[in-house]
């Protein structure tokens, strides 16, 4: 049966007999049929990405674990000329923001 599916119907198969591996199985099939570079995130630009902001489109950071925006942020500041301040959002500090 294997050299009779094509990937899409391996994709299909996996599906149904193994729905936990389905997200590997999709990352196969997107790798094999579309190309590594449909896999990896592009790398992140904080300086585009202040290009393309404004006063009433700003940037937001979502944070996840190990994710630490605050030195690439101070350097691109620095470089522009541009006073930042940091202010931790923990318990109290909803007023001062």
């Amino acid at each position: 049966w294997h050299s009779n599916l094509d990937g899409f119907q391996k994709l299909l198969l996996s599906r149904v007999i193994r729905p936990d591996k389905l997200v590997n199985a999709v990352q196969h099939y997107v790798h094999e049929s579309m190309g590594r570079k449909f896999m990896d995130p592009p790398p992140f630009d904080l300086d585009r990405c202040y290009q393309d902001s404004s006063p009433t489109t700003p940037l937001i950071f979502v944070l996840s674990p190990g994710a630490e925006p605050m030195g690439a942020l101070f350097k691109l500041a620095e470089s522009s000329s541009i006073k930042v301040e940091s202010i931790s959002l923990g318990q109290g500090q909803g007023p001062k923001a």
